[in-house]
């Protein structure tokens, strides 16, 4: 799981208040999911890289343009695999957000790599590209972007400072399958590009992820490293009599049974996301008025963008109305969630990793008033309503 958190899940049962009416979120349970879960079991080869891990393959190139695209068990794992392809080694350095997900800096610490931390715009929340240049020194070998909400970043100005020094750019597009950039798909633009299928995600089978390959130069390496360092993959194509270990690599492969639940969320992708759209959209219009009267900021979208309808957050004027609007939320029925917490200052981002030039003021801000409303491809009209109804009645004490 990357590019989300412990924050955005369901109260369990047992957990002594009452399940919310309208919870955060709530998994979709696509049309014929359970045929091919079951038809995977059935099948008798439930490990990895079998017909289901090939047909969600496929439908994931179709979908991105990626030249490869290797399912793995969660977008962390795709990450990790993206910092083995780089060959990175202890005191390189990684520039990434600080308003991210713990995953898209540990990818790289556990190569030794340092996680160089860059504040976010405050409007698309994303990397500032403005800030990108200053953080480069002569051991920066990487540039990893993460696309919030699954609104793309400044991707032209980004790509032309990485190819002016000569860095690999890497997408965390954990949550922008689905969305594009001047009409481009995003996860189509780094060397690599991770996703996620966590079941907070737009399509999901429980946790998955998967690692697209857009460099022919790692095409092959990138299969070898998720199957253990070994050549396994070319011995059942027949191009090898036995397989051996020939690099690093760890074990990175889902059962099948995970990608026949992907391929039918795959499959329903379309529709999942008109319903998803639906919501975000009577989100942004029905709390417009609202959001103007009570200090609260609105989604950015810029028009070169299109976004999957990931999430939809408000910024409250500060902490204490941030979390007096969740407890009201939360008193009527309706479970809203924070996010990120800066990685700069976390414990471990200040053992592993440096913060660039300029400091990260904006992440320190919007994670302290960023809120997320309810959104999941089955939340119907009467509960849209109610969390905007929930929403409308209350005033933002500033």
């Amino acid at each position: 799981m990357t590019a989300g958190g412990a924050s955005s899940r369901v109260l369990p049962s047992n957990s002594g208040r009452p399940a919310p009416a309208v919870p955060f979120n709530r998994t979709y349970v696509s049309a014929d999911e359970i045929d091919y879960l079951a038809e995977a079991v059935r099948l008798g080869s439930t490990s990895g890289d079998g017909p289901f891990t090939r047909r969600a393959a496929a439908l994931l190139r179709e979908m991105t343009g990626a030249r490869q695209v290797l399912l793995t068990t969660s977008c962390t794992h795709a990450l990790e695999m993206s910092a083995l392809l780089l060959d990175l080694r202890p005191g390189d350095e990684v520039i990434m957000p600080s308003f991210t997900f713990v995953s898209t800096a540990n990818a790289y610490a556990l190569r030794g790599a340092v996680p160089v931390f860059v504040d976010c715009r405050p409007d698309t929340l994303n990397l500032d590209e403005t800030m990108l240049e200053a953080a480069i020194t002569d051991r920066t070998r990487a540039v990893v972007v993460v696309h919030y909400a699954g609104v793309g970043c400044e991707m032209d100005p980004i790509l032309a400072v990485t190819e002016r020094h000569g860095l690999a750019l890497v997408e965390d597009n954990a949550h922008g399958l689905g969305g594009s950039y001047r009409g481009r798909p995003l996860g189509s633009f780094g060397r690599m590009a991770a996703q996620s299928f966590h079941e907070t995600k737009n399509v999901q089978c429980g946790e998955g992820g998967a690692l697209l390959v857009n460099d022919a130069e790692l095409a092959v390496r990138a299969e070898i490293v998720r199957e253990k360092g070994t050549d396994r993959g070319r011995f059942f194509r027949g191009q090898v009599d036995r397989y051996r270990w020939v690099d690093i690599g760890s074990s990175y492969l889902p059962s099948d049974v995970l990608a026949a639940q992907l391929t039918s969320q795959l499959e329903s992708f379309g529709k999942i996301q008109a319903m998803r759209q639906e919501v975000w959209r009577r989100y942004h219009t029905e709390l417009a008025g609202w959001a103007a009267a009570n200090g609260v900021r609105r989604p950015t979208v810029p028009d070169d963008r299109e976004h999957p309808a990931h999430l939809y957050h408000l910024l409250l004027p500060d902490l204490d109305s941030r979390q007096a609007f969740i407890a009201h939320l939360a008193g009527r029925g309706v479970q809203a969630a924070f996010h990120y917490q800066p990685l700069h200052t976390a414990p471990a981002g200040v053992r592993y990793g440096r913060v660039a030039p300029g400091g990260c003021p904006v992440t320190e801000d919007v994670a302290d008033r960023l809120v997320r409303l309810p959104l999941f491809a089955d939340l119907d009209d009467a509960g849209v309503t109610r969390v905007v109804e929930a929403v409308l009645g209350h005033e933002v004490r500033r």
